[in-house]
């Protein structure tokens, strides 16, 4: 095998990640009947998990068009949502940064470029991670306050669709965190 620790410890962190948001991708779809945000998580899940398949830069042109187009639509539909009221605005952020990320992996390093030259502008990185790392960090909250709020109930209510959705979405929050980083 050619290559060094590093680019293994990348090579299999990518395919952890691929294979968390795939698992939550297709949880949140066999969910999706009994809860109507599962369906929004279970696209974003599979979508994130095609993102961060690492393909070694061999057949890879088609990917980031292909994904942007993806997440426009979802971006245009969570737009359409929010006429029903602010909840959805997260949705409309992650299509977005899931559109950022794709014209990103588009673009790619030029001529020797490093990734520090293809990550984007700054800013809005930094934006984007302080975003997602408090997204993470207020959902893991809810989910376990959540938990101590159902512990009176009996255990047969726990796991519905509410907290499972919650999961998903702490699950995707963190996904996209770790894509943030890897940028």
């Amino acid at each position: 095998m050619h290559g060094s620790a590093t680019s293994l410890t990348a090579f299999s962190s990518s395919w952890l990640l691929v294979l968390l948001c795939a698992v939550s991708g297709a949880y949140c779809l066999r969910w999706a009947r009994g809860a109507g945000g599962a369906a929004g998580e279970a696209v974003m899940g599979f979508g994130m998990a095609l993102m961060a398949v690492p393909l070694g830069g061999r057949g890879d042109g088609w990917r980031a068009p292909v994904l942007g187009v993806v997440f426009c639509g979802a971006a245009l539909h969570a737009l359409w949502l929010l006429r029903g009221g602010p909840h959805h605005a997260h949705h409309l952020v992650g299509s977005l940064t899931m559109v950022y990320m794709a014209l990103l992996a588009g673009s790619g390093p030029v001529h020797g470029q490093e990734h520090s030259q293809a990550a984007g502008p700054p800013l809005l990185t930094g934006a984007l991670l302080l975003y997602y790392a408090g997204y993470v960090v207020l959902g893991g909250t809810r989910l376990i306050a959540a938990g101590d709020v159902g512990s009176a109930r009996a255990t047969a209510d726990r796991g519905g669709p509410a907290e499972l959705v919650r999961a998903c979405r702490l699950a995707m929050g963190m996904g996209m965190l770790a894509m943030l980083l890897t940028m």
